[in-house]
């Protein structure tokens, strides 16, 4: 089918064009001004797809505002070679175009990938077949996983692996590699996804798999062969820059919780899924979330204890400490580590939070008595590491006790009416 469309990139929603048949996958490759390599990619691509692809496959030419005969070129392509369509955009931005070409596909799966064959296209069926599957919500390929075999420039090289290093830091992200121009997607996860992607150029990948990670949709990644275009155009400065703001905003979204990533999850099975903990809820991520805010309550309360000690003395100074990090350190675990956000039931985990408190404050202060007793002409500095390591003893019973107690997820009751408001992490 050859198709020529021209499409208002403001609008989010499109009907799906009437088709006899639809494919399993639509692979998109967006262009701007790429009346050189053009012809070449979308002749070998539609050739592997025919010859190598086992799955009906449509190739879209997502023309992007191009200045140049690129859309000339795609829509000679187009009308000459069977399984090949374009749709022109007015507005440049690879994300404007992704978003567009796939919410409007009537394709099972959908991908896209680079108009100069960077990434070896024998990597295409590892990266839909999970999808078609049932395996996996969204597949990436990756070029620093150690079976790739990757040829660029060691600038470039030094920038991605940065960059997603920064992504592991700010975002939490757990995927390899966000820059691989490879990636495919269901489509039913396209649908819930795309409309909360704001970007509309190179970030858009970062975002849409950001976003999936924090739903908790599962993303297989794929080892790709990948040689760099040395006649690539991408401002490598500018589009760093971009993605840095993009993290920014990103992170204070996700921050915020006004993302409705929490019931994006159960509308997405797969095949043979069990439920897995929703992201962020795993054992090993709350200690490592605690101990941070830990380490910072702990700092804060000693430099507290120290400026009280002189004015109002030990005693005084231990509770009055121990009662202000208690309550910023509750407020922080709230929604750092167990993923709480919003007023709903802050009074009541405040006041449980107290009682954890009470229990903490009743260790430091009965060790700082023996202390006393026992020696009550200790210097300062041994009366202030008794009642840190006595804080930190009660560590393991406080993480215990928020845990299994005061942030415990409360799951909807069976007989609860639908859509009555359940307590429990919003992520």
């Amino acid at each position: 089918m050859q198709t020529t469309t021209t499409h208002d990139p403001t609008s989010a929603d499109r009907a799906a064009p009437a088709r006899t048949t639809s494919p399993v996958l639509d692979l998109v490759i967006p262009v701007f001004n790429e009346e050189r390599g053009l012809e070449h990619a979308v002749r070998t691509t539609r050739a592997f797809l025919d010859r190598s692809f086992p799955y009906p496959a449509r190739l879209t030419i997502a023309d992007n505002a191009s200045t140049d005969a690129t859309l000339a070129i795609a829509s000679r392509l187009a009308a000459e070679l069977p399984g090949v369509r374009v749709e022109h955009l007015d507005a440049k931005g690879r994300g404007r175009a992704l978003h567009t070409v796939w919410l409007g596909s009537d394709a099972q799966v959908l991908a896209y990938m680079d108009v100069d064959l960077s990434t070896d296209l024998a990597a295409l069926l590892p990266l839909v077949a999970p999808l078609v599957s049932g395996h996996s919500h969204l597949a990436i390929g990756s070029r620093l996983s150690r079976a790739s075999r990757v040829v660029r420039g060691p600038r470039r090289e030094l920038i991605s692996r940065t960059y997603n290093l920064i992504l592991r830091g700010a975002l939490s992200a757990r995927f390899s590699d966000a820059q691989c121009g490879f990636k495919a997607i269901r489509a039913d996860a396209a649908r819930e996804l795309l409309p909360l992607v704001e970007d509309t150029g190179w970030f858009f990948d970062t975002e849409l798999l950001v976003l999936a990670e924090r739903a908790g949709l599962r993303i297989h990644e794929v080892p790709v062969d990948w040689v760099d275009d040395p006649d690539s155009r991408v401002d490598v400065v500018a589009t760093a820059t971009a993605d840095l703001r993009g993290v920014v905003r990103l992170l204070r979204e996700l921050t915020s919780g006004r993302l409705p990533l929490s019931e994006i999850r159960d509308h997405l099975p797969l095949i043979g899924d069990r439920r897995r903990p929703e992201p962020g809820s795993g054992l090993l991520h709350q200690l490592v979330r605690f101990a941070i805010v830990g380490g910072m309550s702990t700092i804060a309360y000693a430099l507290l204890f120290l400026w009280l000690r002189g004015p109002i003395g030990s005693q005084g100074a231990n509770f009055i400490a121990l009662l202000l990090t208690a309550v910023a350190n509750t407020a922080a675990n709230r929604r750092l580590t167990f993923g709480i956000r919003g007023p709903a039931a802050a009074l009541r985990h405040q006041g449980q939070g107290l009682v954890v408190f009470a229990l903490g404050w009743a260790l430091s202060a009965g060790s700082l008595w023996l202390l006393q007793t026992a020696a009550p002409t200790a210097p300062q500095a041994v009366e202030l590491a008794v009642v840190v390591a006595a804080n930190l003893g009660a560590t393991v019973l406080r993480f215990v006790l928020m845990r299994g107690w005061v942030f415990r997820t409360r799951r909807p009751s069976t007989h609860a009416p639908s859509g009555a408001p359940t307590e429990g992490p919003v992520r």
